[in-house]
């Protein structure tokens, strides 16, 4: 894959529940820790080496953010650090709610 593709949130979930790939939550911290995909790493400036030191090269990665389009660059840029197969979820993680996908929540929400 020299391009990442784009994949609807039913798809990703499968790809998701075979266990060999990752997805990763590139929105502010805040609105991570209010809700993201289950399973989902917080992708920043400060997490990137921890991704490319963690995972393997061949491991399919499913970038999340808001509505669609700033994966897109994200996932483009995990091409190029090596990364052979990279998806940009389509809707982002609107989508994903809007689709009931598992979500994790790290904060108490009172």
């Amino acid at each position: 894959m020299e391009q990442f593709e784009s994949i609807e949130v039913a798809d990703a979930v499968t790809l998701l529940d075979t266990g060999t790939a990752r997805i990763v939550d590139i929105r502010d911290p805040q609105s991570y820790a209010l809700g993201h995909p289950k399973g989902a790493m917080h992708l920043s400036d400060g997490t990137i080496n921890t991704l490319l030191s963690e995972t393997e090269f061949d491991t399919p990665i499913v970038v999340c953010c808001y509505h669609g389009i700033s994966s897109q660059g994200a996932a483009q840029y995990l091409i190029q650090q090596g990364f052979e197969e990279v998806y940009s979820l389509t809707g982002g993680f609107e989508a994903w709610q809007r689709s009931n996908g598992p979500t994790d929540i790290d904060i108490e929400v009172s």
